[in-house]
């Protein structure tokens, strides 16, 4: 017989399957006349009604469609010696049969990668001796898969003959069933077309695509695929425990903080230890983590401070103050300043007071004064006043030649309109002609 049968459940990763078996044909329980019975009558009585032919009798050629649907070929050979309870009429007749057949497997159903029942139909052509005629033919077989391409196959199939001088029959087969035709490209064992990575080399639990690291995350979701790391870090490892991944630790083998890129702060003053320059003194950023330094001591801080060698007071930005005793003192070093009769040049006996209040000065480096000069009333007031006005200027020249800032003063005169003594008098006018050092509040 040759039948076209689908031997196995085949699919689209293994498209085609060869079937190589031993066939038996049996013309008995096909509820035909004696010398045959009814139909199923004696279905299993080997013995009395199967004629086997003891070798390599049937082979089949099957290709799968879709949805568990197969097409296939089937040949076979076999020798008729049993016809019913008649052992007369043939004795070492041939056999021969060509056969295709349409096949539906129910393994999808059941979900079974090892049971595979399946159901046919189709026809083909049986030669009985030198007489040959059309069959119909309905099958049932299972297999059994051993392995994904090596299965055994059993089938019954019940063949209808279209004219009279062909007698219907069963013909039974066994045999052993390979399938093949998958592509595996990358061979990995997953077949191309349930392969998510067909060209590279992978698991099975990941639909062929690699895990490189092997940490249970597959290569394409996995942002460190060549380092083994942790799911929660999409595959990417945290060696220092810290709950950021080295890849975005700046710090990735000493556990630290989140909102410091994974590094530590031993001072807790919010600069990582890596940049600070004072890791167990808490400081600004601004000061590279080390505190501010108060060189003077005098509670104002040195970045704040304007004298930060000098102690001062904070109303004063760190610079000291000049009290009302510094003024007096000031000025009574100002008034002993002598000039020449009539003149601005200053006179060679007032270096002494001018180098004191120079000291006095420069106590007080953001300070600022005024140098005043003043006259008394004798002579014309205009003359008073340019003279005045020349004698504090020149003070005050002789002041930034010495060392004084001279953005930290300025000179006026005020003629004879501010007296501090009486102009009758002789000891009054000495009073009254005089320069003053003011601070300029």
């Amino acid at each position: 017989m040759i039948g076209f049968s689908n031997t196995y459940a085949q699919d689209e990763n293994n498209p085609w399957a060869i079937s190589f078996g031993v066939n038996a044909v049996d013309f008995y329980p096909t509820g035909e006349n004696a010398p045959l019975g009814d139909y199923f009558d004696e279905y299993f009585n080997v013995s009395d009604h199967w004629n086997i032919l003891p070798s390599l009798s049937s082979l089949t050629v099957s290709r799968y469609l879709d949805s568990g649907f197969s097409i296939g070929a089937t040949a076979s050979i076999n020798k008729i010696e049993k016809f019913g309870d008649d052992t007369f009429t043939y004795k070492d007749v041939s056999y021969y049969g060509l056969d295709g057949t349409v096949k539906y497997s129910f393994a999808g159903l059941l979900n079974s990668t090892c049971i595979d029942p399946y159901l046919g139909v189709g026809g083909g052509y049986t030669w009985v001796d030198e007489i040959g005629a059309g069959t119909l033919n309905g099958t049932i077989g299972i297999n059994f898969w051993f392995t994904e391409n090596i299965g055994l196959s059993f089938q019954s199939a019940y063949k209808h003959a279209f004219e009279d001088y062909l007698s219907t029959h069963f013909q039974h087969t066994a045999g052993l069933t390979v399938k093949f035709g998958g592509k595996d490209t990358d061979g990995d064992g997953v077949y191309d077309k349930d392969d998510a990575c067909p060209e590279v080399a992978g698991l099975p639990e990941f639909n062929g695509c690699p895990d490189s690291d092997g940490d249970g995350i597959e290569d394409g979701k996995d942002s460190c695929p060549n380092e083994a790391g942790l799911p929660e870090f999409n595959g990417c490892p945290d060696t220092d425990g810290d709950g950021i991944a080295d890849k975005d630790d700046a710090c990735p083998t000493v556990a630290g903080l989140k909102e410091l890129n994974g590094c530590p702060d031993a001072d807790n003053d919010g600069v990582a230890d890596k940049d600070d320059k004072c890791p167990n003194e808490a400081g600004p950023a601004a000061n590279g983590g080390c505190p501010w330094p108060d060189a003077d001591g005098d509670g104002v801080l040195d970045k704040d401070d304007q004298c930060p060698d000098v102690a001062g007071t904070v109303a004063n930005n760190g610079c000291p103050e000049v009290t009302e005793e510094v003024q007096k003192t000031l000025n009574a070093y100002a008034k002993t300043i002598l000039f020449d009769t009539g003149k601005s040049s200053i006179k060679d006996e007032s270096e002494k007071a001018l180098a004191d209040i120079i000291a006095i000065l420069n106590e007080y480096p953001t300070a600022k004064f005024t140098v005043e000069g003043h006259t008394d009333s004798v002579g014309r007031e205009s003359t008073n006043q340019r003279l005045s006005e020349a004698r504090a200027l020149s003070v005050k020249e002789y002041l930034t030649a010495n060392g004084v800032d001279e953005f930290r003063l300025s000179s006026k005169g005020y003629g004879e309109a501010r007296p501090i003594d009486s102009n009758k008098t002789r000891a009054g006018r000495a009073n009254n002609r005089r320069v003053e050092i003011n601070l300029v509040k």
